[in-house]
């Protein structure tokens, strides 16, 4: 069978949501055994200084075995962000007048996060 039939029996079902400059792709896919598995494709655009683009892809596989844990601990993500900070969008991206408030003083309760770098990770290979 050639590789494109392949991909086209692989692919199930997709779903697009498009965010701004980042196009999330979330598919269904079969496994070579036709059991099906989750795959979430972030892909960003970024345009050149030359007017030119590209696109940077990071992709998830998630599978059945992991479902219930992955919606449970997402449905927990998603519920802490929009309880501790609401649906609004707070940036400096988001808002032109945005300006940042450092505490004088912090208590022993309060939550300094940590900065650290990301390191773009191709998931392809896993």
């Amino acid at each position: 069978m050639r590789e494109h039939d392949m991909l086209e029996k692989e692919e199930i079902f997709s779903k697009v949501l498009r965010a701004g400059r980042r196009t999330y792709f979330f598919d269904v896919r079969a496994t070579k055994a036709d059991d099906y598995y989750i795959t979430i494709t972030e892909s960003k655009k970024f345009t050149e200084e030359d007017g030119s683009f590209h696109f940077k892809k990071h992709k998830i596989y998630l599978y059945k075995e992991d479902f219930a844990a992955f919606a449970e601990i997402l449905g927990e993500m998603t519920s802490y962000v929009l309880n501790h900070k609401g649906e609004e969008v707070i940036s400096e991206r988001h808002q032109k007048d945005f300006k940042k408030e450092y505490p004088s003083e912090k208590s022993d309760d309060e939550i300094i996060p940590q900065t650290s770098t990301f390191t773009d990770i191709e998931f392809d290979d896993i």
